[in-house]
């Protein structure tokens, strides 16, 4: 235990300097705050907001891997709980997408035809949009704690128990998660990475500091396990809200004009809805599933379901990282459809895609070569070492359909077409569930649900892109 936390401190400074010497190579002269996204070098436009972006990502990836770690030393059953609870959080996230993306896209159609008030009048009604949808959600998971937690058909009463209490108290103070999320929306549209960066970085570094406070019960405090971690993650995620606030209060064409406490235009909440709503539906109904299959996994014992945790937390180096590719284009192709320059729409995707093919193939390489000392470090149990192996295997088959998947949808909800990755997730990622009662039957027994996710994967990245290449021909404007 003292040398984990040694080793941990270690991480803490190493990125603590890091985030500095970002700051200062960003702000000193490599990068601008706010990206001209409609005249600068296509390439270096997108790389500059997806770097900053894709960082985010990773550092909220490692931010969502620190839990795991620290509970990975408590025990399996402590990785079930928080695993377990926090499907409703990822379920959270679907909705948190409805005013995120509504506000993303509009604010950055206005910004790239100038219409900054019009702007900080989406993104006042994404804001309140969120608060409203998280103070609901949050009560509801409060009120409802015991049967959603039963759903899952879990037998230790002490997983239960803990699976309780993250699920209250992480969305019980969700509202901080939701404005984080529509804060980063309307960031990225502006152009405007850096300040997420170093948001998301800033809450990184405070979580690995008090998560092994809490949870083992360090100095004055007493040990707390799986609440300890919840705590720890609501505390950091106040943080990342503050320094937002903080961060936004310099833009004085957008975030300055906003007023959250006036009445918003019933119709600027309507367009946010009629933007957002498919991405949104496309996100709850995949947690949907999800879960539905965490519950077939659960009919494989306790240690399978902490496996799928663990081995998603993983997994996500692929897609959150692709997350930012998606982001990125996403607003590259807002501002630049919003000032009508279509062939420069163009450029942008295939560029976004060199990106995103090149990163699918390095995370495939890593999952498939080095499952075994990936797992390892998360969850050291030996007897769940060799199903985790497996897990990452067959994931990494995987890793670079679902980097162009998600880099497309970017593009596609960027023109303001959020129905074409919706239906195409939609429809595949239900498919998983016959797939994988079908697959459990043969040999591949467990396996089969692994492969049943990587077969529609691979499924979603081809379709996806097809019909995206497919509009694109059919759009005269996009080749004039």
């Amino acid at each position: 235990m003292v040398t984990l936390l040694v080793n941990v401190m270690i991480y803490v400074i190493l990125l603590s300097s890091a985030v500095k010497i970002c700051y200062h190579i960003f702000y000193g002269g490599l990068m601008k705050k706010t990206i001209n996204l409609l005249e600068s070098n296509i390439l270096t436009a997108l790389t500059r907001l997806a770097v900053p972006i894709m960082a985010s990502s990773f550092i909220q990836m490692a931010y969502n891997m620190t839990d795991m770690i620290w509970l990975g030393r408590v025990g399996s059953g402590a990785v079930t709980s928080v695993g377990t609870a926090g499907m409703y959080m990822w379920f959270a996230n679907g909705l948190a997408v409805l005013p995120k993306m509504g506000g993303q896209v509009k604010a950055g159609y206005c910004i790239g035809a100038g219409d900054y008030d019009k702007a900080a009048e989406y993104t006042a009604a994404a804001f309140q949009l969120a608060a409203m949808l998280s103070i609901c959600f949050g009560g509801i998971c409060m009120l409802f704690s015991r049967p959603l937690i039963a759903f899952f058909g879990l037998t230790s009463p002490d997983v239960i128990r803990d699976a309780r209490f993250y699920l209250i108290i992480t969305c019980g103070l969700l509202i901080f998660s939701f404005m984080n999320q529509v804060f980063a929306g309307i960031m990225t549209a502006r152009g405007n990475s850096i300040s997420l960066l170093l948001a998301t970085a800033s809450g990184l570094v405070l979580n690995i500091v008090i998560d092994p406070v809490l949870i083992f019960g360090l100095g004055p405090f007493p040990r707390m396990g799986v609440t300890g971690a919840a705590i720890a993650t609501v505390i950091a995620q106040i943080m990342v809200t503050l320094i937002f606030v903080r961060l936004s209060s310099k833009d004085t064409q957008i975030f300055q004009k906003k007023r959250l406490f006036r009445k918003t235009p019933v119709r600027a909440i309507k367009e946010l809805i009629c933007i957002g709503l498919p991405s949104a539906i496309q996100s709850i109904i995949f947690t949907s599933i999800s879960m539905v299959l965490a519950r077939i996994i659960a009919g494989f014992g306790e240690g399978a379901v902490a496996v799928q945790k663990i081995g998603s937390q993983i997994e996500s180096i692929s897609w959150m990282i692709s997350d930012g590719f998606g982001a990125a284009v996403n607003s590259f192709i807002a501002q630049n459809y919003g000032a009508e320059n279509h062939r420069r729409i163009l450029k942008g995707y295939r560029a976004a895609m060199i990106l995103a093919t090149i990163w699918g193939i390095v995370c495939t390489l890593l999952l498939v070569v080095f499952p075994e000392p990936l797992f390892r470090f998360f969850l050291p149990e030996a007897e769940l070492l060799g199903m985790g192996t497996e897990y990452l295997r067959v994931m990494g088959v995987s890793q670079l359909f679902m980097c162009i998947e998600i880099t497309t949808a970017g593009a596609f909800s960027g023109l303001g077409k959020t129905m074409p990755p919706s239906l195409v997730s939609v429809v595949f990622t239900v498919a998983r569930i016959p797939l994988a009662l079908f697959l459990i039957a043969t040999a591949l027994d467990l396996n089969g649900i692994w492969w049943s996710i990587t077969i529609s994967s691979i499924a979603k990245g081809i379709a996806l892109v097809s019909w995206f290449v497919l509009y694109l021909r059919s759009q005269k404007k996009f080749w004039m």
